[in-house]
């Protein structure tokens, strides 16, 4: 049984996955059953009765007569898993308590139905497709909760990362992180942390999943014939994102917009929640089961594509993308929408649409089969030759100073001089070359570079 302070440290953490509250017994209890029998197919969970949706304690009373319709209800949910309903009193006020486990006898249902937790939220499943593939994962525990048995908490765990979690998801600074990780629900019942828990907070967690960052590669024209540019952006889930996001800005045309004395505004050439809005879908969603594939960024000439491991799941039929959502990974969904990176479940997909509509863009292009691939066809902008060419001249400027510097000076080394990649020095080298300004004389090995006279 949870005791006074477990139930204040669930309460400060708010709800989410693993948590739900109810200000009071509904009218019809049934509404309780079903969040029960959803958090016994998914991970568990903790109901509290006498918690408002804003995490404040206004305690509860339950009488007899409701709590023995409220433990028949439970007891309709087959097969059986035990539940007990008991009361805590804290700040002189009652709470009422429902806590289940990740029931080992999945699917668990209710009148026929199987409920599931999805983020913070309950769903029925109502479709073939979508009974189907929850039977398919019976046997197939969700990869995020998974254990993940050589991953040390003392020694892996991200703590600056952690504590930036705390405060971006509104958790209390004086409840432990022992007790946080607990009420989210981290671990196994046996104690070992779970797999998403390791992509999310753990410092290297592709150390533990070699296949688990983003990749980022920018294409000289329409094809894959020529590289600028490539990053791989490894970590926390949430720096992953950060770092990728900044790598496509640093890509993009960015205008800037003056709005009187306040700070200006950036307009991008494709609108920014575009972007949140498809790489985090692809953290939440890829099938980190794959081991063959990462979450790739590609930028090319006239579009950007954003690919991850895993195609649209068989519980959402075709013509329902865009308006429903269901998650490869509940946990690390729902610790994403706990900082409020997601929100409305199936919403995502509208707001990239909306946005792109807004600024009068095409609409983006899905590919959802084998692989999820988002197209954003980037605007075509009429510039001046000499604007276009602006981020190339200043780099192949840089180039050449380090050649004259020293005429042997390594691609590596020149990489390091301009801030750019091997591969981006080795194009801008090419195209120096061609149009006569640089020479290589000898061999690659042990010749130099010859700036010839323009």
């Amino acid at each position: 049984m949870l005791g006074p302070a477990d139930i204040e440290s669930i309460v400060s953490s708010g709800e989410g996955y693993n948590a739900e509250f109810k200000v009071r017994v509904p009218s019809s209890v049934r509404e309780i059953t079903q969040e029960i029998c959803a958090f016994a197919n998914a991970a568990g969970g903790t109901l509290l009765v006498g918690v408002n949706d804003r995490n404040i304690i206004e305690g509860a009373t339950i009488s007899n007569s409701k709590r023995s319709s409220i433990q028949n209800s439970l007891n309709a949910i087959d097969p059986h898993i035990p539940c007990s309903l008991y009361s805590v009193k804290i700040q002189g006020k009652e709470v009422w308590v429902i806590e289940v486990s990740s029931g080992p006898n999945k699917p668990y249902i209710l009148s026929g139905v199987i409920y599931v937790r999805h983020g913070p939220n309950t769903q029925k499943l109502t479709s073939v497709e979508q009974i189907h593939h929850f039977f398919q994962r019976k046997n197939r525990i969700y990869f995020d909760e998974s254990p993940c048995s050589s991953f040390e908490l003392g020694v892996d765990l991200d703590l600056d990362y952690f504590e930036y979690f705390k405060e971006a998801a509104g958790l209390s600074s004086h409840v432990g992180n022992s007790q946080i990780i607990d009420n989210l629900r981290l671990l196994t019942d046996e104690g070992v942390i779970k797999s998403g828990a390791v992509l999310f907070f753990g410092k290297e967690p592709e150390c533990f999943f070699e296949k688990a960052a983003i990749r980022c590669v920018m294409f000289d024209g329409v094809n894959k014939t020529q590289i600028i540019d490539t990053r791989l952006y490894t970590g926390p889930l949430m720096n992953q994102y950060n770092q990728a996001m900044a790598w496509v800005k640093s890509k993009l045309n960015i205008r800037y917009k003056i709005q009187g004395a306040g700070p200006r505004k950036e307009l991008w050439e494709i609108p920014e929640v575009s972007f949140k809005e498809a790489i985090i879908n692809a953290l939440a969603h890829r099938d980190y089961y794959d081991k063959g594939g990462t979450i790739t960024i590609e930028i090319f000439a006239d579009r950007v594509e954003i690919t991850n491991p895993g195609g649209l799941v068989s519980t959402i039929p075709p013509e329902d993308f865009g308006t429903k959502s269901h998650s490869r990974n509940p946990l690390i969904f729902g610790l994403f929408e706990r900082i409020h990176m997601v929100e409305q479940i199936g919403s995502g997909i509208s707001r990239i649409r909306d946005a792109l509509a807004a600024h009068k863009l095409a609409e983006p292009v899905f590919k959802m089969k084998g692989l999820f691939t988002v197209i954003f066809k980037r605007p075509v902008v009429q510039l001046p030759k000499h604007k276009r060419q602006k981020r190339d001249y200043n780099s192949r400027t840089k180039i050449i100073m380090a050649i004259k510097e020293d005429s042997k000076i390594t691609t590596a080394l020149i990489a390091r001089k301009v801030g750019i990649s091997n591969k981006g020095v080795e194009y801008h080298l090419n195209k120096l070359k061609k149009e006569g300004l640089i020479e290589r004389i000898g061999s690659t090995k042990d010749g130099y570079w010859q700036i010839n006279p323009s």
